[in-house]
């Protein structure tokens, strides 16, 4: 491999914002926010939407997600004149 243009690989906890399940795996996800974890060392946080936690197929639970309104979104830009 070549030195210096591989991104940092790291330890970064993700947060599920709609089940505020939190979980920590290694990423090149970069944050400004950080969380201390159950260990006592602090950890970039990266927040999403919708992890394993929180996504209907895993939950068997049915979850309407409509993100930054694309419903409204699509009709504005197709509604008839």
């Amino acid at each position: 491999m070549k030195n210096d243009i591989h991104p940092e690989y790291r330890e970064v906890v993700f947060y599920d914002t709609s089940s505020e399940h939190k979980f920590m795996t290694k990423s090149t996800m970069t944050s400004e926010e950080t969380i201390q974890w159950e260990d006592g060392n602090e950890y970039p946080l990266i927040k999403v939407e919708v992890s394993s936690a929180s996504h209907p197929f895993y939950t068997g639970k049915k979850l309407f997600v409509d993100t930054a309104g694309r419903v409204e979104k699509f009709n504005k830009k197709y509604k008839k004149k």
